[in-house]
């Protein structure tokens, strides 16, 4: 059974920083590719960062130079460092994985098989 278990989220200031981490379970691992996406109450959903399974990373321009994707094959997780937050990046973040071969970078929600219960982030003073 495919598991993936978000953590990390909460209430932090303008300006602060927060890191998301996400478990994964009944898949092999470092055969993913992860993303994080985010929804805000009345919007769609948003994409937030990728990494492939070789490592590589890809970001969207509102979150790019403020927010670190990085994965740790042995502990089968993936994180989501974000710095500068802006009230404006309060939303319910997902964790996502797919193993499916891909020559891209995935950054459209379908691209993925599975995704985690999300975790609130609220940026606010």
């Amino acid at each position: 059974q495919v598991q993936l278990v978000e953590s990390g989220g909460g209430l932090v200031q303008p300006g602060g920083s927060l890191t998301l981490s996400c478990a994964a379970s009944g898949l092999t691992f470092s055969s993913l590719d992860l993303g994080w996406f985010r929804q805000a109450p009345g919007k769609e959903r948003e994409f937030v960062a990728t990494i492939r399974r070789g490592g590589s990373t890809y970001y969207p321009d509102s979150v790019k130079g403020r927010f670190t994707i990085s994965r740790d094959n042995a502990k089968n997780t993936v994180y989501l460092q974000m710095n500068s937050l802006r009230p404006e990046d309060t939303a319910v973040y997902y964790c996502s994985a797919d193993s499916n071969y891909a020559y891209r970078y995935k950054f459209l929600a379908r691209d993925y098989d599975y995704w985690g219960q999300g975790t609130q982030v609220t940026v606010s003073s």
